[in-house]
């Protein structure tokens, strides 16, 4: 007989990176944690987790066995949900991943008022810019900012992240305005590392496509560090809309080459394929979709 419970212990430690935290996530004793780990690691014959002083890791045999583990809890919450939500309000832990800067400056206050509304659903939200595999890590929901193309994952469009041009007006005083994308070729640019093509911004001109090749003293991989550099008057940023606008809003950042279209991407939520949708993920992404709204609420004044 498979083991839900010591599964479920196991998954917990190795998300957590430790038994007392994966004991406070199930609500039991870390002794008892402890017990269904053995009890696991005996029944499969094979250590799953490397145990230091310092730290726990996965084996390969642990790592294996998570991938599997976590789908499984998913389809056993999605079940126990599908069948509980029946007699009242969605229900359970809801595991959202979500990028950084979106995440801190927008995501967390839907979060909030989302908990306000659903109390029986409780939120775990992991900001992370790089792509995680939804299905490996158990995550429910995801929202991602980018062109979607895994066809084994559920998509539904939220809004639009639009790019803008901008730059402090200190900035503009000692160095000028650039009139044309070329023009940027004698300007510092702020680079945002985690673009497919960080060395290059691409604008649509009345001749048609045009892609410029940028560079400059700051590359990050955090919109908000390089928000604060363009502030500073470092260089010129190309940016969401979603990062700049309250700086924009307090005329600190200028939007510039206005003239010059640059290519916007969707903000998605994102689920794996099952059968049932579960209704906490249903209700989570009708939230976002009208806390948002399309156009979102950040570009309405614009």
């Amino acid at each position: 007989m498979h083991d839900l419970g010591a599964m479920a212990a196991f998954a917990a430690i190795a998300d957590t990176g430790s038994f007392g935290a994966a004991a406070e996530r199930l609500g039991i004793s870390k002794s008892a944690v402890s017990k269904q780990l053995a009890r696991l690691e005996e029944r499969l014959n094979a250590r799953l987790l490397n145990r230091t002083t310092r730290q726990i890791s996965l084996t390969e045999a642990g790592e294996i066995y998570y991938t599997h583990c976590a789908r499984i809890l998913a389809e056993a919450d999605a079940a126990e949900e599908a069948v509980t939500s029946l007699g009242g309000a969605p229900r359970g832990r809801l595991r959202v991943n979500a990028p950084m800067s979106f995440g801190t400056m927008h995501l967390a206050p839907a979060v909030a008022a989302f908990a306000c509304r659903y109390p029986e659903i409780s939120v775990e939200i992991d900001l992370n810019d790089a792509v995680v595999d939804l299905v490996e890590s158990g995550h429910d929901v995801a929202v991602r900012i980018t062109q979607m193309q895994d066809s084994s994952l559920v998509v539904r469009r939220l809004c639009t992240a639009r790019g803008v041009v901008v730059a402090s007006p200190d900035y503009l005083q000692k160095n000028g305005t650039p009139k044309h994308p070329r023009d940027l070729k004698d300007h510092r640019c702020l680079v945002y590392t985690y673009s497919p093509h960080p060395g290059v911004w691409h604008f649509q001109t009345p001749e048609g496509p045009l892609s410029v090749p940028i560079d400059g003293p700051i590359r990050s991989n955090n919109g908000e560090v390089l928000r604060e550099a363009a502030i500073a008057g470092v260089g010129i940023l190309r940016d969401p809309t979603f990062i700049s606008f309250q700086a924009i809003r307090l005329k600190k950042l200028v939007p510039i080459l206005t003239d010059f279209e640059t290519p916007g991407i969707g903000i998605h939520a994102v689920y794996p394929h099952r059968r049932h949708l579960s209704p906490k993920v249903r209700v989570f992404i009708d939230f976002l979709a009208g806390h948002f709204g399309d156009p979102p609420y950040w570009d309405r004044w614009l």
